[in-house]
């Protein structure tokens, strides 16, 4: 056990290490939604107020009704660049060592997850810092509920982006693909808009939305932030992780994974 605390320990510190020493990336996280909140959301408030629906008890500006979508654009953003760092590594040779020490792959690649979940749990704190300054604040408790939606979130679309790095070899091929999975995952999901106007103006789209997985990700990240539990898109986020987990662990499977077939580490 201690030696699995050790490799834990080490993987996680190396992260945050880099993280720590890359302000730019930090900067770049906040810079996306800060422009929607304060630019974006200010150009829409009167024309996109939203009605009071759950988990609000009253109607709200749409600022308000957003920030749950922007953490979850931190995170999603995160994630993706996290697996983009994998793609890097593997290509300059050290995630190459690390998945050939003696300790189970699959052990590997969940502390490379929880790596970057803890990064992207530190960018949201602060986000939500600079929200409540700005006047968008929710109830004391939400602060604390919202950590655990956090983890499995940062979970989720971490283990999406470890996917696609199983199916691209080149660095500069996975930067392309992020950008096929990261702004449809976004844009069609309840992050900007709720459901039910989607449903109002395409049918088609809020059935896209609907299957989302994000969609529910971003409703359990806003029922939290409001000390509340929304079963459902809790147990289809949990599921998805899951699904998605495995196929990662599956895909770096040296014997029957993805890496296997293009040769890779």
């Amino acid at each position: 056990m201690g030696r699995y605390l050790h490799c834990m320990r080490g993987v996680v510190s190396r992260e945050l290490l880099r993280f720590v020493h890359q302000r730019s990336r930090f900067v770049a996280a906040l810079v996306r939604p800060l422009i929607w909140l304060f630019v974006f959301a200010a150009g829409f408030r009167m024309a996109l107020g939203v009605a009071m629906t759950d988990p609000y008890k009253t109607y709200i500006l749409y600022e308000v009704y957003i920030i749950p979508g922007l953490v979850g654009m931190i995170q999603l953003f995160n994630g993706m660049q996290s697996s983009l760092s994998m793609v890097y590594d593997r290509e300059m040779g050290s995630m190459r060592v690390l998945l050939v020490s003696p300790f189970p792959r699959w052990y590997l690649l969940v502390c490379k997850l929880l790596a970057g979940t803890l990064v992207s749990i530190a960018q949201v704190y602060v986000f939500l810092t600079i929200a409540w300054f700005y006047g968008i604040k929710a109830p004391p408790m939400g602060y604390v509920w919202i950590l655990p939606a956090l983890v499995v979130t940062g979970f989720m679309v971490g283990a999406l982006g470890m996917l696609l790095s199983t199916f691209v070899k080149q660095l500069e091929n996975f930067a392309g693909v992020m950008n096929f999975v990261i702004f449809p995952m976004f844009f069609l999901s309840s992050a900007l808009y709720p459901l039910w106007r989607i449903r109002e103006g395409s049918y088609l789209v809020y059935q896209i939305a609907a299957m989302n997985p994000f969609t529910y990700a971003v409703e359990m990240i806003r029922f939290a932030l409001y000390e509340q539990l929304n079963l459902d898109a809790v147990m289809i986020v949990v599921a998805t992780t899951l699904v998605l987990l495995a196929l990662a662990i599956l895909g770096y499977n040296p014997a029957r994974g993805m890496m296997a077939r293009k040769g890779g580490g």
